[in-house]
């Protein structure tokens, strides 16, 4: 069944509730982008599984718990790494420090210290795990697994939270740009590429 199905209302008592997953999907859609990819896909191809299509037993609400907290994690900490093209033309991967990219095995021309830690990577971290928190606690298996009375009695809020959510990161990320390509997030044009140095 398709997205575009799954919407069309077949009668009085499905309208609402596939209007309002609809909608919730639309707004939490932008945020999605702010987040891991990789992350994001494990969280949504696992949380189904997990959660029995949001028919929990005690160990679901452990394992759905255990799946949200890694995946929570994983959207922080990767705010707190990098990557560069090395000598060798590969990328590399390191985890942001005080003094810089740590491991650097291949660092012989790339000046590290440029990806020191920064007071941007605290602002990006927090948003990720706010973003996340919107993203897996609205799910649909979450919330049935968890609390199934709130998607009827909290509908506005359902519709509500992801934009505003969506508003403030927006307006955070303009102010602390991301200027990172770190594990997880799509690549960019990276200032250490060799490559690139050769064609400028």
């Amino acid at each position: 069944m398709n997205a575009k199905s799954s919407l069309i209302p077949t009668t009085s008592t499905q309208k609402g509730p596939a209007t309002m997953t609809g909608k919730t999907l639309s707004g939490v859609g932008n945020l999605i982008k702010l987040l891991p990819t990789g992350t994001v896909f494990l969280f949504q191809f696992l949380i189904p599984v997990v959660t029995n299509s949001g028919h929990c037993t005690t160990l679901n609400k452990y394992l759905t718990g255990a799946l949200l907290v890694i995946c929570a994690f994983n959207c922080a900490f990767a705010s707190f790494t990098d990557s560069y093209t090395g000598t060798d033309g590969e990328r590399h991967y390191g985890v942001v420090t005080a003094k810089g990219l740590w491991p650097s095995p291949a660092s012989e021309s790339a000046d590290l210290s440029a990806y020191k830690l920064r007071f941007g990577d605290f602002v990006h971290a927090s948003l990720s795990l706010v973003v996340f928190a919107v993203l897996g606690l609205l799910d649909t298996n979450t919330v049935h697994c968890y609390y199934p009375g709130f998607e009827s009695g909290e509908k506005i809020l359902l519709q509500v939270l992801p934009p505003v959510i969506g508003a403030v990161a927006s307006a955070a990320f303009v102010i602390f740009p991301n200027n990172r390509h770190g594990i997880g997030y799509p690549t960019s044009a990276d200032s250490n590429d060799p490559t690139q140095k050769s064609q400028t």
